[in-house]
């Protein structure tokens, strides 16, 4: 099998309309046709949404956003990082390698990667070579952060104030 094509979503009704479709089939979670709805309202045309498309079918798709520096409370140095959001392969075409191609897209980057993993989905960013962090209760507030390190990167350690 080649190797999945990653493509920045537009921001669109095309692809609200396919949106649709996970929210059908997909974890009621994950629906990201508000956060698309929100995004053609503001008219953004640098859109944060990507995904793979199976013909003309768009079967995985994440939103990735990037965080400024001084927001960073993860990784060191401190410094712009990406969130990763709703990542989600239609059930259909899971274990084909388009969840991995959406986060080696993200790591292409090469910029630290935060993620919060969903109840069973360890196995899967541990694979992905994502390390869950120590758990900050003021600054996690009941999520479960996975990161990734670029190399020279390291977990932040957050000072007795900070938690």
């Amino acid at each position: 099998m080649e190797k999945p094509e990653v493509k920045r979503l537009l921001i669109n009704y095309k692809t609200l309309e396919e949106f649709q479709n996970f929210r059908e089939y997909g974890a009621p979670e994950l629906s990201m046709k508000e956060d698309l709805q929100a995004n053609i309202i503001e008219n953004d045309s640098e859109s944060p949404f990507y995904g793979i498309y199976y013909g003309n079918k768009l079967v995985a798709r994440m939103s990735l956003y990037r965080v400024k520096g001084k927001f960073d409370q993860y990784f060191e140095p401190p410094q712009d990082y990406l969130e990763l959001f709703k990542l989600e392969v239609l059930e259909a075409y899971q274990n084909k390698g388009y969840g991995k191609a959406l986060v080696d897209f993200a790591k292409s980057f090469n910029l630290p990667i935060k993620t919060n993993a969903r109840q069973r989905s360890d196995e899967f960013w541990n694979k992905m070579d994502f390390e869950s962090v120590t758990y900050q209760p003021m600054r996690d507030r009941g999520e479960n952060p996975y990161v990734w390190y670029p190399e020279g990167v390291k977990e932040q350690v957050l000072s007795q104030e900070q938690r």
